[in-house]
């Protein structure tokens, strides 16, 4: 039987003591799936008995080419924390091999009970970003792997919140120190993100988590993610939703 604590508390101490372990999978042949999300599920236990608190979920693999590059056919999700939340400042000496990427992300309004909910839930959108760190050497994983790392969530930025509107095909780019190193579209977020948002819904609610008023929902990247330097700048910007910057 896999030791889903025992993995976990491996996962947790990579990541408190910044270091990079080799991928669960190697001495976890049995570890699926199912597993994995137990593995992730445990993680956030351990961090929420050092005081913090589910703020709301991540969504991962939401292009189709990320799909098919790891032989999956449905998106993955992972657990957002109080803590993730960055300000003005991110700490990128505490991580890993840092990543960013630009996102769409959601304000849930009022709780979601089931899936269906989740559309007249939404109370507004806002342009964001994603710092992920992989706990894994190399950044180089299985799904499995991947999974119960929590989709290598690491910390998020959100920019000012508008009301809910059409987000379908909004224009985003990823600037670091006033250079322009990713551009692309929202549509890349699984063709709509509120197709993710649904998804999140979902697999929330299989899991017996109940998105509830003032979680958020990240909708997943619009462009590949980029590393991210220490002493550096960082703005995302979607058309018509504004900005969000974040220091290292």
């Amino acid at each position: 039987m896999t030791d889903v604590r025992g993995l976990a508390a491996r996962l947790d101490g990579a990541r408190r003591e910044r270091r990079a372990i080799g991928m669960l999978s190697a001495s976890e042949p049995k570890l699926d799936v199912p597993t994995a999300y137990d593995v992730q599920r445990a993680g956030i236990e351990l961090r929420r008995t050092s005081g913090e608190r589910f703020a709301g979920v991540k969504m991962g693999f939401t292009s189709r080419a990320k799909m098919v590059q790891m032989g999956v056919d449905d998106v993955i999700w992972g657990q957002l924390t109080d803590r993730m939340l960055v300000e003005s400042a991110a700490d990128v000496a505490s991580l890993i091999h840092p990543r960013v990427e630009p996102e769409i992300v959601f304000l849930i309004g009022r709780d979601v009970i089931r899936p269906a909910d989740v559309d007249t839930a939404v109370a507004g959108v806002a342009v964001g970003y994603e710092i992920l760190d992989s706990r894994y050497s190399d950044f180089k994983f299985t799904l499995p792997d991947v999974i119960a790392d929590n989709a290598s969530a690491s910390g998020f930025g959100i920019g000012a919140w508008h009301g809910p509107r059409d987000v379908s095909n909004v224009g985003m780019v990823l600037e670091i120190d006033g250079r322009v190193v990713q551009t692309g579209s929202s549509a890349a977020i699984l063709g709509d993100p509120v197709r993710a948002l649904r998804a999140a819904a979902r697999l929330a609610t299989e899991a017996g988590i109940v998105l509830r008023a003032g979680d958020v929902v990240l909708a997943g990247a619009a462009t590949a993610a980029v590393p991210l330097p220490a002493n550096a700048h960082v703005r995302v910007t979607g058309a018509g939703l504004g900005s969000v910057e974040v220091t290292t």
